[in-house]
């Protein structure tokens, strides 16, 4: 079964009817909140994961750093792959690779193989990530796209709201090996849900061969065109300050300013609510303003929570004086994301896996080279976090501004969409 593709040189795509709008939206909600999930559920756990693996903060940390190292890689190979040979199947394998990855961390008896088997179970979580986005492209254009982006951080922001607050519940009647026997059977269902729902978005006569030399070029060209890639390091950075975020608020939250896990896994999902609020009012005002302007706003904004962040660590604010631009950074990601996601996207409709994957490889490598960043002040301050979070907002900013052009007003048919 395939979905009727759509015809780029309209102004409007062809989409799916209300119901089957829902269901893509659960689906592919669920597929994009593997990345969240896997790394949120098991945060209350860390310093308890620390303890009983005989490692240290930052080793234990690394698990992090080698989950998006692994979700980059998989899916710089699984985006091409999925142009070339449709979305299911390397969607099938991957939720399938997922559930082993996720049955060896259950079992890893030390921290250096849980940070080999964190590498396989994103490798996995990869191609959830990189079609589900492919797939939004597959089917709406213009605004139509950036609403339906937004829609799905409904979906996506539910995981840092449930994910933590899951975790920390878990925590009250097993380990956290607890906690990925859950994310094992999560990647069961969401595998059964893909094989028998979701049909196939890529019809053959849109698909381009993943011969490698093609492939390697579409990567040169994509890093050459200064939109995209200016779009890319905005939406990238501002991963990078909030993977800042959420390395080091298990430690910061608990470890300096006192809190438990329970408690630290309601002011997680406290933040993820910002992210939902904001996306949801994103989407409904997207199309009265442009989508370059609401990116504007959520970078600035973003920038000016950072240095809040930065000067509640260093001015010693007291923990409501961190909270509070804490909240107000993250929430910023639900305009950010969509946005920025939505103009990378608008001009790669015939290449939207190798986009994707690269948008996705930006916003993950630089979250890996900001998470081990965190650690480095010791357990004893918050510092760290607050200088990384404050550094990448600006320049997510700074890319934004420097390397992106402004393009003319939409077409009247998408600003209505």
């Amino acid at each position: 079964m395939t979905i009727a593709p759509e015809r780029v040189e309209e102004t409007v795509a062809p989409r799916p009817s209300t119901s089957g709008r829902a269901r893509f939206v659960l689906i592919l909600g669920g597929l994009s909140a593997f990345g969240p999930l896997s790394i949120d559920m098991y945060l209350p756990a860390l310093p308890q994961m620390a303890g009983e693996l005989r490692a240290a903060d930052a080793t234990v940390q690394l698990t992090l750093s080698a989950f998006i190292i692994g979700l980059a890689i998989g899916q710089l190979i699984l985006g091409p792959l999925s142009d070339a040979i449709g979305r299911r199947k390397p969607l099938v394998a991957g939720l399938a690779l997922y559930m082993v990855g996720s049955i060896l961390c259950a079992v890893a008896p030390t921290a250096e193989l849980l940070i080999a088997a964190r590498g396989v179970q994103a490798f996995g979580a990869a191609a959830g990530i990189v079609i589900a986005r492919a797939t939004v492209r597959d089917l709406y254009s213009g605004t139509a796209m950036t609403k339906f982006f937004s829609l799905l951080m409904l979906v996506n922001g539910l995981a840092p709201i449930l994910a933590p607050i899951v975790g920390g519940q878990i925590l009250n009647w097993t380990s956290w090996r607890g906690v990925f026997v859950c994310l094992t059977v999560f990647g069961a269902i969401l595998l059964a849900v893909v094989f028998f729902l979701l049909p196939e978005p890529l019809p053959e006569e849109r698909r381009t061969p993943a011969r490698f030399g093609s492939v390697l070029r579409k990567y040169a060209s994509l890093l050459r065109d200064r939109s995209f890639l200016g779009y890319a390091l905005a939406s990238g950075l501002m991963f990078g300050s909030l993977f800042a975020y959420i390395s080091g608020s298990s430690f910061a939250l608990q470890g300096v300013y006192g809190l438990s896990p329970q408690a630290y896994s309601l002011v997680f999902g406290l933040n993820g609510i910002g992210i939902v609020a904001v996306g949801q009012l994103n989407g409904r005002i997207v199309g009265r303003f442009p989508e370059r302007t609401l990116l504007t706003v959520g970078l600035v904004i973003a920038a000016v929570a950072g240095f809040g962040v930065l000067a509640a660590t260093v001015l010693d604010l007291g923990l409501i004086g961190l909270l509070i631009p804490l909240f107000v950074l993250v929430s910023s990601i639900g305009m950010v994301a969509p946005n920025a996601s939505s103009l990378a996207l608008a001009e790669q409709a015939r290449s939207a896996g190798s986009a994707s994957a690269l948008l996705g490889v930006l916003q993950f490598v630089v979250g890996g080279l900001a998470t081990p960043l965190v650690g480095l002040g010791g357990p004893g301050t918050a510092v760290p976090m607050g200088i990384v979070m404050a550094a990448f907002g600006v320049l997510a900013l700074l890319a934004f501004g420097t390397m992106t052009r402004s393009t003319a007003p939409e077409p009247l048919a998408l600003q209505q969409a």
